[in-house]
C-alpha cells in the first residue's frame, strides 16, 4: 500500500458526513515541537549517562535522538518516558514523587529537569507551527467537525499559546488532565477517549491524527472511525503495522474530497501519480488521450510577477512531443495571445481567459460574444482599480481582454485586506463583473456562466474526442482549475500539482511543475509503445 493508499478512503469511502470530531496529536503533528522535545531528551540523559560513567566506569553510549527517543519517550508521559529508556539501558532508578526536584536522581526528578530543559528551549526559541494542519484543521472546523488536541505533554497549553493555536481546538487534553483523572498514557487510548467524550462524539465517529507509534496504537485501540499515520521519520510501515489505515508524510497530502456528483464529501488521501507504477497505462487501457495543461503553476513555478514565468526548455519539449502523440490544449486565466506567445507551439490547442477565447489547429476558433461584450466594463473596472491602488506597495493589477487580475503576492500581509477592500468597492460599481480568487490574486471576471472546465467540454465535443474510448486529462493548480476537475471527476482524471490540504475534486496530484514535466514523458512514453501517433 503506497503512502497515500486507503481502503477507507476510495471513492466509496468515509463520507465528511461521517465524521462529528478529529482529534490531533501535538507534537509531530501540529507543531514541531518534537525536535525540541528530541534535543531537550538527549540533553537530560546524555549528562545522566556521561556523569553515572564516570562514577561506575562503565562506557559512555549517548542517547541516540534517531532510534531511543522514537523507541522508548515519544508520545509517552514524561516520568514514563524516563522509565522506558532507563530499562532500556538496564538502569533501575526509584519512582520518586512529582514533586521531586530536577537535580534529584529518580525517575520524577529527572522528568522534571527536562521539562525545565524544554521551557527553557520553548521560551528561546518559540514554536515551529506546520501550516498544512493548520489548513486541514480550518478546513474541518468550516465543515462543522469538532477538533480536539491530545498531548502527553504537560505543556501542551504553552505550546498552543505560544504558537496562537488555541482557537483551533474546542478540547485541550494534556499531561496535567492525564495525571488529574488518572488516564493512562499512549498507547493506552484513554487520553483520545476523553477528548472525543468531551466533544460529544463517538469514537466511530471520530478520527484521530498521530505520528506516534504508540499514539497509532492508541487510537485503533480505542476503536476510532479513521487513524491516520503522519510518517514524519520514516517509519511508515511501522505506523501501518500498528493500525494507522493511511499514511501520509504530510497532512497537506490529506484533502476533503469534493464529488459533485454525489450530494457528499470525503476525506481523502490524493494519491501521487508518480508513486503509481503502471498508473497510467492501467489508465489509458485500450484507450486515447486528450491533455489539458494550466500554464502558471502548473508548466510554470508561481513567481512574483506574471511576466517572469518562462516555461523552461525541458517542459517546451515534453508538451512538444506529447502533442505529436494525442491532443494538447493550453488553459489558461491569461489572454491567450499571452499564453500562446510564452508556450510558443502552433501545434496545441490554446483557451485564455479561462476559457472564453479559445482557437486551435483545424480552424478551430471560438470567442464568446458574451464575454466581449463585457469588454468595457472590464476596461473601466481596470482603470479604477490601478488609480484606488496605486498606494499600495507590492500591489499588480495586471488588465486581461476579459478579466482582470489583481496579485497581492508582495503586498505585506497586514494591507491585504486594503486591496480586497479595494477590489471589493471597485465590483460593487460594476454589476456585470463577479469576483474570483486565486494563488494571491483577486481576479474580476464577466459575470457569464463560463469557466475552464465548461471549456474543457467544448474542446472535446469540438475535435470529436468526446468519445468512450478517449481519457481526458487536466493538470492545474489552482482553484479555478477544480471547475475542470470536477467536470472530468466521472470521466476523466484530475491532476493537482502541489499538496495544500484543501478541498479538491483531482483524483492524483503532482508535486511541483517538475514532476508536471515527468509526467508528460512517461503519458509521451505510454503512448509511444501503444502506437498513438
Amino acid at each position: 500500500m503506497s503512502d497515500t493508499e486507503c481502503s477507507y478512503c476510495d471513492d466509496a469511502g468515509l463520507r465528511i458526513q461521517d465524521f462529528d470530531a478529529a482529534v490531533f496529536d501535538l507534537d509531530g503533528v501540529v507543531t514541531r515541537t518534537a525536535r525540541v522535545h528530541a534535543a531537550s531528551w538527549k540533553r537530560l540523559f546524555d549528562e545522566y549517562l556521561g556523569r553515572r560513567a564516570d562514577e561506575t566506569g562503565e562506557p559512555f553510549q549517548p542517547f541516540d535522538i534517531d532510534k531511543d527517543y522514537r523507541r522508548y519517550v515519544d508520545g509517552k508521559p514524561r516520568y514514563d518516558g524516563v522509565a522506558s529508556f532507563l530499562e532500556s539501558r538496564g538502569i533501575a532508578l526509584p519512582r520518586g514523587d512529582p514533586s521531586d526536584p530536577p537535580d534529584q536522581e529518580t525517575v520524577c526528578g529527572l522528568g522534571n529537569r527536562k521539562n525545565r530543559y524544554f521551557r527553557d528551549s520553548l521560551k528561546q526559541d518559540g514554536v515551529e507551527v506546520f501550516e498544512s494542519t493548520v489548513a486541514l484543521i480550518r478546513r474541518l472546523r468550516d465543515r462543522g467537525v469538532k477538533t480536539a488536541l491530545v498531548s502527553s505533554s504537560r505543556n501542551a497549553r504553552a505550546v498552543l499559546d505560544a504558537g496562537g493555536l488555541a482557537d483551533l481546538f474546542d478540547v485541550c487534553i494534556d499531561g496535567n488532565d492525564a495525571a488529574r483523572l488518572g488516564l493512562k498514557g499512549k498507547p493506552r487510548p484513554d487520553l483520545f477517549l476523553v477528548a472525543a467524550e468531551r466533544l460529544g462524539a463517538e469514537p466511530d465517529r471520530a478520527m484521530v491524527i498521530e505520528d506516534a507509534i504508540s499514539g497509532v496504537q492508541a487510537g485503533r485501540a480505542g476503536g476510532f472511525a479513521l487513524v491516520v499515520g503522519v510518517d514524519r521519520s520514516s517509519q511508515a510501515a511501522e505506523l501501518r503495522r500498528s493500525g494507522a489505515d493511511l499514511v501520509v508524510s504530510d497532512l497537506a497530502g490529506l484533502h476533503i474530497r469534493t464529488r459533485p456528483t454525489a450530494p457528499c464529501q470525503s476525506v481523502h488521501a490524493v494519491p501521487r501519480i508518480l508513486d503509481r507504477p503502471g498508473e497510467i497505462g492501467r489508465l489509458l487501457d485500450g484507450k486515447r488521450a486528450a491533455v489539458f495543461l494550466d500554464y502558471d503553476g502548473t508548466l510554470t513555478p508561481i513567481v512574483a510577477r506574471p511576466d517572469e514565468a518562462i516555461l523552461s526548455e525541458g517542459t517546451r519539449a515534453a508538451v512538444k512531443a506529447l502533442a505529436r502523440r494525442c491532443m494538447v490544449g493550453i488553459i489558461s486565466g491569461r489572454d491567450r495571445a499571452d499564453v500562446e506567445r510564452l508556450v510558443g507551439l502552433n501545434e496545441l490547442v490554446y483557451a485564455g481567459s479561462h476559457g472564453f477565447d479559445i482557437s486551435g489547429p483545424r480552424g478551430l476558433k471560438v470567442q464568446h460574444e458574451e464575454g466581449a461584450g463585457f469588454a468595457a466594463a472590464v476596461r473601466e473596472a481596470a482603470e479604477r482599480l490601478g488609480k484606488v491602488l496605486a498606494g499600495v506597495e507590492g500591489a499588480l493589477v495586471e488588465p486581461k481582454r476579459f478579466a482582470i487580475a489583481v496579485h497581492y503576492r508582495q503586498v505585506a500581509e497586514d494591507e491585504v485586506p486594503t486591496v480586497e477592500d479595494a477590489v471589493d468597492r471597485v465590483l460593487a460599481e460594476f454589476a456585470d463583473l463577479r469576483k474570483t480568487f486565486g494563488k494571491k490574486v483577486f481576479e474580476l471576471r464577466p459575470r457569464f456562466d463560463w469557466d475552464k472546465g465548461k471549456a474543457v467540454l467544448w474542446v472535446l465535443e469540438a475535435l470529436e474526442l468526446d468519445e468512450a474510448d478517449v481519457v481526458p486529462f487536466y493538470v492545474g493548480d489552482d482553484t479555478t482549475d477544480e471547475d475542470a476537475f470536477a467536470v472530468l471527476t466521472q470521466r476523466g482524471v484530475g491532476i493537482l500539482v502541489g499538496c495544500p490540504a484543501r478541498e479538491t475534486a483531482a483524483r492524483y496530484v503532482l508535486d511541483r511543475p517538475a514532476d508536471v514535466q515527468r509526467f508528460l514523458e512517461d503519458l509521451t512514453t505510454v503512448l509511444k509503445e501503444r502506437g498513438h501517433v
